[in-house]
């Protein structure tokens, strides 16, 4: 039997009937939601002829936007009005808490433990447990995982006889003032560090980071806590870089985002760059100015061994309402097997959901900065995995950006969100 793949555009003036209005699959045929580009979708087409080959199970793959809410929103159609079709989708991990609440997701273990999925030991262990687990079932499985790091100028360090990466964040503030003072002798548009501020889901991740392991953002018991001396002193830190000590630009709390940032750092205007791994590619791409002098490491924490990344990533699922469960649960296993985990790492650059991945050769061969990438996702945490996530989020956004602005001081910015989110969460536990 051929592979039949169909491609279904999701344009956003369509998307309210997303999952209405797509065609069925046919009996023996399994449907794969998957966002991303060109590059990504062709892979995605022959990653499924070779699963077709290798099962004899036909899979149709299901375009989703790029934009990862209207990538969400397109999943909560048809999940939500109990469509069998998508069998088995990709979620951002933000997802999870809300697909799983919802109780759109089949559990996992039935299945794992008539085996042919490979060894669960593979896996984070704590990502498993704190991302893919809820209320005791494992619904997902990690493909792509991500997490906040720190770029560094090694030309730079060596420069002015700094030696390795901060270890601490009084360390690196040190470095910053250091390193920013001589170079702007030549350049005065240098700013040593540069870092997610502007009012977005990335000012939580940068935030989590900077508090480390002392702090955290937890919805447990029907109570919030974010409001927490060690967020405190995180919060007035993240201020105190753009306007007390002047080594983050003015421009941080209204326009800094990913890709702000990235380019800023790879122009050669910064010492120090907070970021996702993905930027790692493009800074080693043929003409980037930093080329060659960039390094990878933990973002620091107050005190040293505390540091924190910020957990993203890619997990897959198989739907509730799916009529080929176990024909889903091959693809699941394919998805997660060793030898596709490696293909999607050296043809996407995706940082695999198995950790027995970045020790392979080919792997470090084309990628050596996968060897600290590792011990990176090991302190990977994860933001609360609670359904009413994103409602949570939006208040604690517009707060901690207030604070950077300078328009709250932080501890209050913090007292105000936590009030207000304990009322959300206080309105679900009422339910």
């Amino acid at each position: 039997m051929k592979a039949r793949i169909a491609l279904l555009a999701f344009l956003a003036a369509w998307l309210p009937l997303a999952g209405q209005g797509s065609v069925p699959a046919e009996a023996g045929t399994i449907t794969f939601s998957v966002g991303g580009g060109a590059v990504e979708f062709d892979f995605w087409e022959q990653l499924m002829r070779d699963f077709q080959a290798e099962t004899g199970i036909d899979v149709e793959l299901m375009r989703k936007p790029m934009d990862t809410g209207l990538h969400r929103q397109s999943l909560v159609v048809p999940l939500s009005t109990r469509k069998s079709d998508p069998d088995v989708f990709l979620m951002d991990v933000a997802w999870l808490a809300q697909f799983a609440a919802s109780r759109w997701l089949t559990p996992l273990g039935p299945y794992l433990a008539k085996g042919g999925c490979g060894d669960r030991n593979a896996f984070f262990p704590h990502i498993l447990a704190l991302a893919d687990t809820y209320e005791g079932n494992l619904v997902a499985l990690p493909v792509f995982i991500d997490g906040g790091l720190l770029y560094y100028r090694t030309d730079l360090l060596r420069k002015y006889g700094l030696g390795g990466p901060p270890r601490t964040l009084d360390e690196l503030l040190r470095y910053a003032q250091k390193v920013q003072k001589g170079e702007r002798r030549t350049n005065p548009g240098f700013f040593a560090f540069v870092w997610q501020g502007a009012q977005y889901e990335g000012l939580i991740c940068d935030f989590l980071e900077f508090a480390g392991s002392d702090g955290s953002f937890t919805v447990k018991d029907g109570s919030v806590s974010v409001d927490t001396p060690e967020n405190r002193k995180a919060l007035r830190f993240m201020h105190d870089l753009i306007h007390l000590h002047g080594v983050s630009p003015p421009n941080t709390y209204t326009e800094m985002k990913e890709e702000e940032v990235r380019r800023f750092f790879q122009g050669g205007n910064a010492l120090f760059e907070r970021n996702w791994p993905y930027a790692f590619a493009l800074h080693e791409a043929e003409g980037s100015p930093v080329r060659g002098k960039t390094a990878i490491a933990p973002v620091p924490s107050f005190a040293p061994g505390r540091s924190v990344s910020t957990l993203g990533g890619w997990h897959v699922g198989i739907s509730r309402f799916s009529d080929a469960k176990t024909e889903s649960y091959r693809l699941l296993c394919f998805l997660t097997s060793y030898e596709v985990q490696k293909k999607m790492t050296l043809h996407l650059g995706w940082n695999p959901g198995r950790k027995d991945v970045y020790d392979d050769p080919d792997v470090l061969d084309r990628m050596p900065h996968f060897r600290n990438l590792r011990a990176v996702f090991e302190n990977a945490r994860p933001r609360p995995i609670v359904p009413y996530y994103t409602q949570l989020s939006e208040i604690l956004q517009r707060h901690l950006n207030a604070a950077l602005a300078g328009n709250s001081p932080p501890e209050e910015a913090l007292a105000t969100a936590q009030k207000q989110m304990q009322a959300i969460v206080s309105r679900y536990h009422r339910k």
